[in-house]
């Protein structure tokens, strides 16, 4: 059992949970995961750790509520409690000292980002990050991302906030004005596939963070399966980042629709 220390909510439909998970906190790092479940029998919920404390043994999550498990998941108070957190869960994203990062996330993309922009800054690169959403109330956490970014754009589908258009026109801006020696995409798969074509075309080295379906987080189900470079992988236990020119995003699309 894990107890809610506080909730917010960046909308409806999207709230930010801290809750008390020691050992996930000491150990995570940028790119870890955990598997949540509300109730006894409630359905396994993977979720990136947006923001990790230590000291206070909390772990941050963002949650989108999108069906049955989400919206109860959502629907907790602070001193209530969520029944598993299991974590930290999949591969660490690898950070080094690359130059210029183009971080671009999409709507809750943008929690599972915030580490990630968080360590390619402390590494001593140059972080550009694009963050972009329907509209201006589905934009989260721009302070924080702002606090570890050395220029941030927006990017709205109705203009209501920072520019308007899609997230690939804020990326491609990027790339015409200043070398970008790293890209990393986090949200839609739609999107995420589009900026990986984008990248493509320009030749920079993109990873993305896929979303797949999961149940157990082991690689035993075999629910995560994607194919990266003609080759069968598992989210959980092999991801969820990998090379984005290499990801069969048209499958992946297909079974997150099924």
């Amino acid at each position: 059992m894990n107890k809610i220390v506080s909730k917010e909510f960046f909308s409806e439909n999207v709230a930010k949970l801290v809750v008390e998970a020691p050992l996930i906190a000491r150990a995570r790092r940028a790119g870890h995961f955990v598997i949540v479940r509300c109730g006894e029998k409630g359905e396994r919920i993977p979720l990136t750790i947006a923001d990790a404390d230590p000291a206070a043994g909390t772990i941050t999550l963002v949650v989108q509520g999108v069906g049955e498990s989400t919206r109860k998941i959502n629907a907790l108070n602070p001193g209530e409690f969520l029944t598993d957190v299991v974590g930290p869960l999949g591969q660490a994203t690898r950070i080094e000292r690359y130059g210029t990062v183009l971080c671009c996330g999409g709507g809750v993309g943008v929690a599972p980002l915030l580490p990630i922009i968080r360590a390619m800054k402390e590494a001593g690169n140059r972080v550009v990050s694009v963050l972009a959403g329907r509209s201006k109330d589905l934009i989260i956490l721009e302070d924080e991302v702002r606090a570890s970014s050395d220029d941030v754009i927006i990017m709205t589908d109705d203009g209501s906030y920072g520019k308007q258009g899609l997230v690939t026109v804020g990326v491609e801006d990027v790339i015409k004005r200043e070398k970008v020696d790293k890209v990393v995409t986090i949200g839609p798969a739609i999107m995420m596939k589009f900026v990986s074509l984008l990248t493509k075309k320009y030749e920079i080295p993109t990873e993305a963070s896929l979303n797949a379906i999961m149940v157990d987080g082991t690689g035993m189900c075999g629910a995560c399966r994607v194919t990266v470079g003609g080759k069968t992988r598992f989210v959980c236990v092999e991801g969820p980042e990998f090379d984005a020119h290499e990801i069969d995003f048209d499958e992946l699309l297909m079974r997150l629709k099924g």
